[in-house]
């Protein structure tokens, strides 16, 4: 990878970052779900759940966290490659020499450091009107890191891969699925409750396990008598995260290359034209 060009990708990066943090329609659209999602936890922080001496908000709020980097991670990128193949910013990227290079890198770090500044955002506010997190030693804190950042190699790229092959309307529309996913993967309620089957389903995705590893760093040790098995599984939940995080950087490069391929003046305008035929 060039050098000049990933310098040039990092300060893009940084830029795109402080824009974001300064403007407040940005600031809106980037904390608004999770502020509604709190709010509803605070007015659960006193029911029970069974007799893990937890209440149903500070089991969910690790969970939270877990969706957070899961869906904000994936659509930060899907979202702004499709509006950027759309509005020609992309061809623009592609016509500088290395451009191409330097708009990925520097996506990725705004794709990167918005969903953690939410997470640690998020967290704060979390600790501070419901309780029940906390980051008690060394372990946790290692533990956090970890599970963040394999978290965002496994989602990050497949937010790449859907950016480059799906159009607004369809992107819009792989949002139902994706919280009927985030319902089954035990992020608000333990997934021990759901029938077997469900569990199975949500086991095969990212989310439940960026919930568990979660809830592993931040919940007293006596928590994990509700998870499957009485365990946290870290082993695992490296693992199934590992996997989706080599499948996405092997597939990425290479859907992102063809992608880059066929930018051009005339594909840009068509996919144009059909969103302004879907607006009228």
């Amino acid at each position: 990878m060039n050098a000049t060009a990933t310098r040039a990708g990092l300060a893009r990066g940084g830029i795109e970052l402080r824009q974001l943090y300064t403007n407040g329609p940005d600031l809106i659209g980037q904390f608004l779900t999770p502020a509604i999602a709190l709010a509803v936890l605070f007015l659960l922080r006193g029911r029970m759940y069974g007799d893990s001496g937890l209440s149903v908000a500070e089991l969910a709020v690790p969970g939270l966290l877990g969706s957070i980097i899961a869906f904000n991670g994936m659509y930060a990128l899907l979202n702004v490659l499709v509006l950027d193949r759309e509005d020609g910013t992309l061809l623009r990227a592609k016509a500088v020499p290395r451009g191409m290079t330097g708009y990925f890198v520097g996506k990725i770090v705004a794709s990167a450091g918005s969903v953690i500044v939410q997470v640690v955002v998020v967290l704060g506010v979390g600790m501070v009107i419901i309780g029940g997190s906390s980051l008690s030693g060394p372990g946790a804190v290692v533990t956090f890191v970890w599970v963040v950042a394999l978290g965002l190699l496994a989602v990050l790229p497949f937010g790449a891969i859907l950016g480059s092959v799906l159009d607004t309307r369809t992107a819009f529309l792989l949002t139902m699925p994706l919280m009927g996913l985030i319902a089954i993967s035990g992020i608000f309620y333990p997934i021990t409750a759901l029938p077997g089957w469900l569990q199975a389903v949500g086991q095969s995705f990212p989310m439940y396990w960026l919930g568990l590893g979660m809830r592993s760093a931040l919940l007293p040790d006596e928590a994990v008598a509700i998870e499957i098995g009485q365990s946290w599984r870290h082993l695992e939940t490296a693992a199934v995260l590992g996997v989706w995080a080599v499948a996405g950087l092997m597939i990425a490069p290479v859907v992102l290359r063809r992608m880059a391929r066929h930018e051009s003046g005339s594909s840009m305008a068509e996919r144009r034209d059909k969103a302004m035929q879907r607006a009228f």
